[in-house]
């Protein structure tokens, strides 16, 4: 009994049939996570700024290009004699549109050109005008005053030295360039006389303050 003990072969020990019926487990791997998508409405309204800049940008460069058109029929040939007034729209010292081109419909027409208002020279040439501005009249002719001064200065002007004519202002010197007067931002002294219907007849360019109105005078008696 002993010996078959002894003589039996040793038996290798047994798995669990309830470990080795186990099935390995493997790790699922991780899965992606996916993209969220953009949101539409983010989307869009970044589109929309997009395009809203790009209308601002059309509408600068369309108001711009209009304004150097603007610029451009602003600016008129030098006229001389034998030339039309022509037609420009400015203020008098009221601040009231003036049409240059009407000025002279029914009477002759003198301009006299200042470079500033109420200063030494200009107030000599304005009082000279002023002093004899009934023998004008006379001679059915009208006298305006002309400056780059605003409304409100000739205005001024105009009460203190009691000046019986009317004044313009022309701040962008259309006029005065319009009249060869112009000369940077200066206006040279000067006067022009217009006959009846507009045509300029004679122009002192430059003038002496105290000479302007008896030239501009003696001119006009001087047609008839």
């Amino acid at each position: 009994m002993a010996s078959d003990e002894l003589g039996a072969d040793p038996q290798a020990p047994r798995r669990s049939s309830r470990i080795s019926g186990q099935s390995k487990v493997e790790t699922p791997a991780l899965a992606k996570k996916p993209k969220k998508p953009s949101k539409p409405g983010k989307k869009r309204a970044a589109e929309e700024v997009d395009k809203d800049e790009k209308n601002k940008k059309a509408k600068a460069n369309e108001d711009e290009t209009v304004k150097e058109d603007d610029d451009v029929a602003d600016v008129l040939a030098p006229i001389d004699i034998g030339d039309i007034l022509p037609s420009i729209t400015l203020k008098n010292e009221q601040g009231e549109d003036i049409d240059t081109g009407s000025i002279a419909a029914e009477k002759g027409v003198v301009l006299f050109l200042v470079p500033k208002a109420d200063t030494p020279g200009c107030t000599t040439q304005a009082c000279g005008f002023r002093d004899i501005w009934q023998e004008f009249a006379s001679l059915d002719y009208d006298i305006y005053g002309v400056s780059a001064d605003s409304s409100a200065a000739q205005s001024k002007w105009q009460t203190k030295k009691q000046l019986p004519f009317p004044l313009i202002s022309d701040p962008k010197r259309s006029l005065i360039g319009v009249l060869g007067a112009g000369d940077g931002n200066k206006t040279k002294r000067s006067h022009f006389v217009f006959e009846k219907g507009g045509k300029l007849l004679d122009k002192r360019m430059p003038v002496k303050p105290v000479d302007s109105p008896r030239l501009a005078l003696e001119f006009i008696k001087g047609l008839s």
